[in-house]
């Protein structure tokens, strides 16, 4: 099996990379190598390539920048993906993508499924929900999953990022008022691993027939603040953290550009139902990408 990932140099990308290569000849792309919104140069590399699988991890996931730079952000979201839908079905290779609990507004107080009301607050979460359509209207064969609050370490998110001023800051700001499902970047390769290891002899009948969006993302639900929290607490090097308080705040008293949603509980249980794919508890997951 023949597999392209885009994205190859992000947080999910990276980890699809090395999971899909225990079975699979894995052909990454990296965003220096390839602009995925020059429909030329992607058709060309599709062709050239001839997967039996595309890995799509290309986002333009800077929330706050998409404010202002909301063609760009369509363009990598939105259109560059309709464009992998249309080659998949000429080319007969099956799409896995991913989008993001910022499709819904965050004012449910139940977990969200997939069949819950759409409503993204911000030019992000519009621009993602616009790829999932283009995907669907086409009825293209690919798995979109559904994931919040990706992290690593080994690149910039926000628990590397929590670590790195916890050793030079005194005190720490975190927002406490916003909640979602923390997803370790390596938990949502493996799941996507154990996909595609299921169709491995017929990727492309496999995700036409699986076709549709599914949630999938850390099981539990916390704020910024108690995963910042959980985040020092958990850290193996403590001794060389500065800081000396972690304060929480709310969201009106660090302004942002982009709106979030206040409280997005994705329930993932179709994904378990349909495929056997489970993520763990977030803190479990947490303590696990800590310690390597």
């Amino acid at each position: 099996m023949r597999t392209l990932v885009f994205g190859a140099d992000g947080q999910v990308g990276y980890e699809c990379v090395a999971m899909l290569r225990l079975f699979s000849d894995v052909v990454p792309v990296f965003e220096s190598q390839l602009d995925i919104t020059n429909t030329g140069h992607l058709t060309r590399m599709l062709d050239d390539v001839r997967p039996h699988v595309v890995v799509n991890a290309a986002a333009y996931t800077n929330v706050d920048a998409a404010e202002t730079d909301g063609d760009r952000a369509r363009a990598v979201n939105a259109s560059a993906v309709a464009v992998l839908g249309e080659q998949a079905l000429r080319l007969g290779y099956g799409l896995v993508h991913f989008s993001t609990d910022f499709v819904f507004d965050g004012r449910k107080d139940t977990p969200y499924t997939e069949a819950d009301a759409l409503n993204p607050l911000s030019v992000y979460g519009q621009t993602k929900l616009e790829g999932e359509r283009c995907l669907e209207e086409m009825r293209a064969p690919s798995v979109t999953f559904r994931t919040a609050w990706v992290y690593g370490v080994r690149s910039k998110s926000f628990v590397s990022t929590i670590l790195r001023l916890a050793r030079s800051e005194p005190v720490l700001r975190v927002v406490d008022d916003q909640c979602g499902n923390p997803t370790f970047c390596r938990e949502l390769a493996e799941a996507v691993a154990l996909l595609l290891r299921r169709f491995e002899s017929h990727p492309y009948e496999g995700l036409r027939d699986a076709r549709g969006i599914y949630h999938l993302a850390g099981r539990g639900m916390c704020s910024r603040f108690e995963l910042a929290k959980a985040a020092l607490d958990l850290d193996p090097h403590r001794s060389d953290h500065t800081i000396r308080e972690l304060t929480p705040i709310t969201t009106e008293e660090m302004p942002l550009p982009a709106r979030r949603p206040a409280k997005v509980d994705l329930d993932s249980s179709l994904a378990f139902e349909r495929f056997g794919l489970r993520l763990p508890l977030w803190r479990d997951s947490l303590a696990r990408s800590l310690t390597g």
